[in-house]
């Protein structure tokens, strides 16, 4: 059983910068694609960005596109979300997933969830 675990959210102003982290509680980590994806207030959770599981080759929406940066370290068993410029519309609960493939990832076959954790942007 993969656990994960997000943390690093919190209420920042317009413009201001966050990092989320996502620790997981497995030995293997470095077979799974990991996937950033958030759920604003009263919508459906969306893609945000995944990160494959040896190469690092990353996709980003294109709402984060240039200000969003996703990356891991296998060593750590950790996944990271560099926030920069935020904006009140980045307002939402930010999920880490695990899944077998980046492409697996994006169309929501994500196979491990995190429980969450809260970014809200003050404008």
């Amino acid at each position: 059983q993969v656990q994960l675990v997000e943390s690093g959210g919190g209420l920042v102003q317009a413009g201001d910068s966050l990092r989320l982290s996502c620790a997981a509680s497995v030995p293997t980590f470095s077979i799974y694609a990991m996937g950033w994806f958030r759920q604003p207030p009263g919508k459906e959770r969306e893609f945000v960005a995944t990160i494959s599981r040896s190469d690092g080759i990353t996709y980003y929406a294109d709402s984060v596109k240039g200000r969003f940066t996703i990356s891991r370290d296998n060593a750590k068993n950790t996944l990271y979300l560099q926030m920069n410029r935020l904006r009140p519309d980045d307002t939402a609960v930010y999920y880490c997933a695990a899944g077998t493939s980046s492409s697996t990832l994006r169309s929501g076959g994500a196979r491990y969830w995190g429980q969450g954790t809260q970014v809200t942007v003050s404008s």
